[in-house]
């Protein structure tokens, strides 16, 4: 019989060390990834609108995806997550963020809430040279605001998406929330007579100049994604379509209710009618805002952000 290995003190701790291994952790603690800042180049500054509420789940994937693609194409950006109201770690996931990286911002709504009030907070807030406003739920692709960049730089006063065109992608889209919108889309194209068909969408881009030209805003709540693109429209400012894509949300449900908002998007959309109508161009672009102008010429060509504060 072979005697027993002598007991050394670094034989002690191995066994002390290698039990502690197979004890079961009491209370586990998760860290997330958070990629770095981003090195970009300078030049013109892309905002990003994104109002939030009760996101945290998504509103940090959705940060981290943007904040990527954008870094990868060095595109100068400002991202403003506009908090309505929380009562999730919504803020917490935002906060986190803006401590490493300088382009993200938390902009806190005080109320009221809703998501036209949100967006509206934002669009007071940001300092870009354009600005995009897209959801916090990763259903707009980052590839498509990389695209929406160009059109703002190169091309046109609004970038409007569509997801109804040959090359769009749609993902899970609720089959009678498709059929709403589509009614709703046919009667806005006929009543303005526009070839635009997805005006509702929220996903759509403008430079500085346009959403100064388009305010006073009216809509508190969802109805804002018809205001503003029909408001750049009628008031004459230069806008290109491209197929975009979308998918559902991967958490949550939308707070967007078609019971409640049918009357309201319709008091907008004939309120923008009349003005078209009646108004004799009292609202139209101003001369000092045609393009080649400043806050309406390419966006390569726009003043700094310093030099428009």
């Amino acid at each position: 019989m072979n005697p027993a290995p002598p007991v050394t003190s670094t034989s002690m701790a191995a066994a002390v060390f290698s039990a502690l291994d197979r004890m079961p952790a009491t209370r586990p603690r998760v860290r997330v990834a958070i990629p770095p800042p981003p090195v970009v180049a300078p030049g013109v500054l892309l905002s990003v609108v994104i109002p939030a509420r009760n996101e945290a789940r998504n509103i940090g994937p959705t940060l981290d995806a943007l904040r990527e693609r954008l870094a990868r194409e060095g595109i100068a950006y400002e991202l403003v997550v506009v908090d309505d109201g929380s009562s999730d770690a919504t803020p917490d996931e935002v906060a986190a963020r803006a401590a490493i990286d300088p382009g993200v911002r938390l902009a806190r709504n005080p109320g009221p809430h809703g998501f036209g009030y949100a967006v509206r907070y934002g669009l007071d807030a940001f300092t870009g040279d354009a600005v995009v406003i897209v959801m916090a739920d990763g259903s707009d692709s980052p590839d498509d605001l990389v695209r929406y960049y160009y059109v703002l730089r190169d091309r046109a006063e609004c970038a409007f998406g569509s997801r109804f065109l040959p090359g769009a992608e749609v993902v899970d889209y609720p089959r009678l929330k498709l059929g709403v919108n589509r009614l709703a889309n046919w009667f806005i194209k006929v009543l303005f007579g526009l070839r635009y068909n997805d005006v509702t969408n929220a996903f759509k881009g403008y430079r500085a100049n346009v959403i100064e030209g388009c305010r006073p805003f009216l809509s508190p709540h969802f109805n804002l994604t018809v205001e503003l693109p029909l408001k750049a429209i009628v008031r004459g400012y230069t806008h290109e379509t491209l197929p975009i894509s979308w998918r559902q949300r991967a958490h949550g449900v939308s707070s967007l209710k078609l019971q409640e908002m049918g009357s309201r998007y319709l008091f907008i959309v004939l309120s923008v009618w009349l003005e078209k109508m009646l108004t004799r161009g009292d609202y139209h672009r101003r001369d000092d805002d045609a393009p080649g102008r400043r806050g309406a010429a390419p966006a390569r060509d726009l003043p700094s952000v310093a030099a428009r504060r």
